[in-house]
């Protein structure tokens, strides 16, 4: 009998500790769901931060940005603009869709699109479809509306004209499959972005150019606009941030490659020239990885300092101003889902 009883003791013992566990998670519960509906009810939603490492921090990009919602130009990405659709606003049916000379890109389409001269692309083939959808979502969602996204074939092209978002045509004649990471489509995609970048630049504008695979959490453009003695502005996938605050990253510190995925281009000489050398590089050696190929050419020269306060480094050709995005802001997904 004493055998039974003990345990039974033993667990009369234990019920205060019970009822404080499931009263903690109770209380957990309760004070998260008030959290989210004052989020989703709240009346600026999308001015909420999310949380990081760092009270300072939000990140802009997983890929991730700084900065509150509201766009360069003030514009929202609902709102009809000189006369263009609304993007999300699908075209009248009855009229059938254009023919691909209307999708051919040109100053025409990118300047229409544009606001503060700048342009934000990304591009991709059918087999991305759902990747760009969530990246434009995302954007128009901050109320961005100067964004444009490259189809590699017709399949693509089309399935975005009807869904109402600016496309063009980038006559890849793309497989509209998968390509596989590391494969010898991939690395010609990789190579589209480089033309891309060097026949966008000639037309004057500041070109943002995204990888499919990233999101947008917060409006990038007020943070990128507050360097503008910048050729070049670029992520990198340095994990440990070098900084604690918003400056950029301490070039001399950052020690890992410079990546492709996000960077920031003005039409200036420098960058105009680095941009060509690039693409000349890739379309002759087909071996060579875009971002490898960029990594080579702007640490042919790296340093000294612009100055001291701005973190721009001279690179490339000992003229070009090259900035390094702190990893703590524009952040991969390792650094945001994990660290």
């Amino acid at each position: 009998m004493a055998a039974l009883t003990k345990p039974c003791h033993e667990l009369a013992q234990s019920k205060p500790l019970f009822v404080t566990v499931y009263a903690s998670v109770i209380v957990g519960v309760v004070v998260s769901s008030i959290f989210v509906f004052s989020a989703v009810f709240a009346p600026n939603a999308a001015s909420i931060t999310t949380f990081t490492s760092s009270p300072l921090l939000s990140p802009l990009s997983s890929g991730v940005v700084y900065s509150d919602s509201s766009s360069l130009s003030g514009v929202s990405g609902n709102e009809n603009v000189s006369g263009l659709r609304a993007i999300w606003e699908a075209p009248e049916k009855g009229k059938g869709m254009p023919g691909l000379e209307e999708f051919r890109l040109r100053k025409e389409l990118v300047m229409e699109r544009a606001k503060g001269n700048v342009i934000v692309v990304t591009f991709g083939n059918y087999a991305f479809m759902d990747f760009i959808l969530t990246w434009v979502k995302h954007l128009t969602d901050l109320g961005l509306s100067n964004l444009l996204v490259g189809a590699m074939d017709n399949k693509l092209l089309e399935a975005l004209y009807w869904k109402g978002v600016p496309v063009f045509d980038m006559e890849s004649h793309m497989s509209t499959a998968d390509v596989g990471w590391g494969s010898p489509t991939f690395h010609k995609m990789g190579r589209e972005k480089v033309v891309l970048i060097d026949s966008i630049l000639p037309y004057g504008v500041e070109l943002l150019m995204c990888d499919t695979d990233m999101v947008w959490l917060k409006n990038p453009l007020p943070y990128l606009a507050r360097f503008p003695e910048a050729d070049v502005l670029t992520s990198t996938d340095q994990v440990v941030p070098t900084v604690a605050d918003d400056r950029l990253g301490i070039w001399q510190q950052v020690g890992g490659a410079y990546n492709i995925g996000i960077f920031h281009w003005r039409p200036t000489e420098f960058s105009k020239k680095l941009a060509k050398e690039w693409k000349e590089m890739l379309l002759a050696d087909e071996k060579i990885w875009d971002q490898n190929g960029f990594n080579d050419i702007i640490r042919r020269q790296l340093g000294p300092s612009v100055d001291d306060d701005s973190g721009l480094v001279y690179a490339y050709d000992g003229n070009l101003k090259l900035g390094l995005l702190p990893a703590s802001i524009f952040c991969s997904g390792h650094t945001y889902f994990i660290q």
